[in-house]
């Protein structure tokens, strides 16, 4: 069964979604894994980084993306999700990435989320709100050894429903104030949740994002983050650079991980991440 990881944050603009495409990526092409990306993100920009806008939208205008998916919980007797045609093979605009498919998001998954809260419990409470992803992708688990999920900023339903088949999360954060703000609510939040679904869910650690060193902001919560005693601190530290912005032009396409993603330190923090990750699971499994 696959190694299910969300990536988490309240706030916007910590870098969440290029964190987790970066991972992914890293994933296939330097450790060899058959790895699923899930977007609920509504903002769909993890979507447009791995297959690019027009093949988007018309999966978005065919209903071949998760909205269908909530939008058939809501109304099964009008619409179906049809995961074989919804799951994207093959994506990445790197050549060197062969084992990467997707889920893509979609930008209506704005207006469903609420409607979610009333979605009709059937017999014997069997539609629970929280499962519909686990049921859905439940076939096509077996398939890939990690599952990265792109959450949207908030805990609701849609993101409850990345944490419901999660083993660990990772929050990816600038280190400042406003950034780290809401990593305690985070944090009680899925433990909170854990508890309520019977299951267990690892706070899998903090990752530094768009850190400038001659900050004493930057410097000063970092030092802080290092002591937080719920949430480890993952060893790799993403610096500030236009790199990482531009690698979400799809446009462009790289015949390996570090054209795209640059030179200015980022494989090596991608690679660092990785590999804490596939140690520490593989370390669990042995």
């Amino acid at each position: 069964m696959a190694i299910v990881i969300p990536v988490i944050n309240l706030k916007g603009g910590v870098a969440k979604t290029t964190t987790s495409v970066g991972l992914a990526e890293m994933l296939t092409t330097e450790f060899k894994k058959k790895v699923l990306f899930i977007d609920l993100d509504p903002q769909t920009n993890a979507t447009t980084m791995l297959i690019g806008e027009h093949r988007w939208k018309d999966l978005n205008d065919e209903g071949y993306t998760l909205a269908r998916l909530f939008e058939s919980a809501l109304w099964p007797d009008e619409l179906q999700f049809d995961l074989k045609r919804t799951l994207q093979r093959n994506v990445s605009n790197i050549l060197a990435v062969l084992n990467l498919d997707l889920i893509p998001s979609s930008l209506d998954l704005i207006n469903i989320q609420d409607d979610l809260t009333r979605i009709p419990r059937g017999k014997f409470y069997s539609n629970n709100p929280y499962d519909i992803l686990r049921k859905a992708i439940q076939p096509i688990m077996n398939e890939y050894d990690y599952i990265i999920i792109d959450c949207p900023p908030n805990l609701g339903v849609i993101t409850l429903n990345g944490l419901r088949i999660a083993n660990g999360y990772i929050i990816p954060t600038i280190p400042d104030v406003l950034s780290t703000y809401g990593i305690p609510q985070i944090i009680n939040r899925v433990n909170d949740f854990a508890w309520e679904i019977g299951s267990s869910i690892e706070t899998l650690g903090i990752v530094i994002t768009k850190f400038r060193e001659n900050s004493n902001v930057h410097n000063t919560n970092l030092t802080r983050l290092k002591s937080m005693i719920d949430a480890p601190l993952f060893s790799a530290i993403f610096k500030d650079n236009n790199q990482m912005a531009s690698a979400a032009d799809f446009t462009m396409e790289y015949a390996t991980f570090r054209q795209k993603w640059g030179y200015g330190g980022q494989f090596e923090s991608f690679y660092s991440l990785a590999k804490e990750v596939v140690e520490k699971y593989e370390r669990t499994e042995n």
